[in-house]
């Protein structure tokens, strides 16, 4: 990114850029970068290298305790009666008691306590967990009465992340930057450096976020390692839960019978299975069936639990070789068994050429060295991006046609998603935007066609070639 563009950013926002280079540092590896960003903003700010901040190696090493200090730390809680924790806090509330259990991952503890007050003003909490610094105290008289949980109450609690943010003003700031620029600073809010990206390859890597801003959208992505596919979805929002292979089971995509819970359908806004080809699902048939399900209608159901709908999108990623030419029937290859079923292919929106996207190989290259958006203040920014609605203007300008066949409801359904969804990243201040609409019908033919040719190898009988093109009014 040109020093003048960094300096434009820096004007129209002030207080939601940070130097992506200060954030890279082995003090903040541990942390994602949604929060260790944040961290850099406010405990070290511009004045002062990250990478020699005395400040946050000390918050780090004293708040954050590593997995071997859980004993310590609990020694500690028992022995001094309270200890400040910095981590990821998530409140569930028993109906039977009207209870509040908190979760605090770093200590292996699921039910501890919440101070009224403090749920009150983070109810957030509440939903997907808040990262903060808590005050945990330990509260032996509750030792004495009848109650089963663990004796341990937060008292205080500081979120370090963004609250609520004003979408208005994110657009009107939008509007001062040419879409070229505008491109480039989403590159260099995700961390790489648009310079060794060709205008393809941003506009493909910028894709991956499709899911993250787009409701019930299905997406998939097979491409060689050290593209950045896990790396992304780990560091860009505490509302997606990564599965990197191992066994998954319907419990914890679904709704879990033992703890009366929604799964991660139910609560996160994306839902990415890395490494596919690993993935073990328990149950498959009865995972596959819900899948297809709620991929085709947003709603499952699954023991006691009756009908349930969700807006979580799906992510698919697999790891393939790049070659030459790389034919549809190549991404049978790298799925497992009950996944290979048209069906199932058939409800995948699109399919991002990873094969495309360059190997990130040397920091100083291809990761970005300047500024861009607090990853934390994007990531709430791509959260309210899903409740609107951009699909209206792509429906009425876009004109569909198949040669060789007909586009279906699939096909339209599928070009509308992924349209709207890159139209809320490219110019979220302007639906109707006729130069970024071109970019996202473009991306969404050629994303949806991609599915298309795949099922006609794997449903010849059922799928006939064509190929689909679109028109814009």
């Amino acid at each position: 990114m040109p020093e003048q563009l960094g300096d434009k950013l820096k004007r129209v926002f002030a207080k939601e850029v940070v130097n992506k280079r200060l954030s890279r540092c082995q003090q903040l590896d541990r942390l994602p970068k949604f929060i260790s960003e944040y961290a850099v903003k406010e405990l070290v700010g511009e004045n002062e290298d990250s990478c020699t901040s005395s400040t946050l190696a000390n918050f780090v090493r004293q708040y954050y305790p590593e997995p071997k200090d859980k004993d310590r730390v609990l020694y500690d809680i028992t022995t001094k009666n309270e200890y400040t924790l910095f981590d990821e806090f998530k409140v569930r509330v028993d109906a039977k008691d009207a209870s509040t259990k908190v979760e605090i991952p770093s200590l292996g503890i699921r039910d501890a306590m919440v101070m009224p007050n403090v749920l009150t003003e983070n109810m957030d909490l509440l939903a997907s967990g808040m990262w903060g610094t808590a005050k945990l105290v330990y509260q032996k008289n509750l030792l004495e009465d009848e109650s089963q949980q663990t004796p341990i109450m937060i008292t205080e609690f500081s979120p370090l992340q963004y609250g609520k943010i004003n979408m208005e003003e994110y657009k009107l700031r939008r509007e001062e930057f040419t879409l070229v620029e505008w491109i480039d600073v989403l590159m260099q809010t995700l961390g790489m450096n648009p310079v060794a990206y060709t205008e393809r390859t941003k506009l493909l890597y910028i894709s991956r976020l499709i899911p993250l801003v787009e409701n019930n959208i299905n997406m998939m992505e097979l491409g060689p390692r050290a593209t950045g596919k896990s790396f992304l979805y780990k560091n860009i929002s505490w509302y997606v839960r990564l599965y990197s292979g191992g066994q998954v089971s319907p419990a914890v995509l679904f709704y879990h019978g033992t703890f009366k819970s929604l799964g991660d359908i139910g609560v996160r806004d994306l839902v990415v299975f890395d490494e596919v080809s690993r993935i073990d699902f328990k149950n498959p048939d009865e995972v596959m069936g819900k899948f297809k399900d709620y991929m085709e209608s947003g709603e499952f159901e699954r023991g006691l639990l009756k009908r349930s709908r969700s807006n979580c999108s799906l992510m698919f990623q697999g790891n393939i070789e790049i070659s030459e030419s790389l034919p549809a029937e190549d991404f049978s290859t790298v799925m497992p068994d009950c996944m290979n079923d048209s069906a199932f292919v058939d409800r995948i929106h699109g399919m991002i050429p990873g094969w495309e996207m360059p190997k990130i190989k040397q920091s100083e290259l291809h990761l970005c060295n300047g500024y861009g958006l607090i990853t934390d203040y994007f990531c709430e920014v791509m959260h309210e991006l899903r409740k609107e609605n951009f699909g209206h203007h792509p429906s009425k300008r876009i004109s569909l046609s198949a040669e060789g066949g007909e586009v279906n409801i699939r096909d339209q359904k599928a070009i509308m998603r992924v349209c709207s969804g890159m139209l809320k990243l490219l110019s979220p201040h302007d639906s109707n935007d006729t130069k970024a609409l071109k970019i996202a019908t473009k991306i969404a033919v050629e994303y949806r066609q991609r599915i298309h040719d795949w099922l006609c190898i794997l449903s010849p009988g059922e799928f006939q070639p064509k190929t689909i093109s679109a028109s814009i009014a």
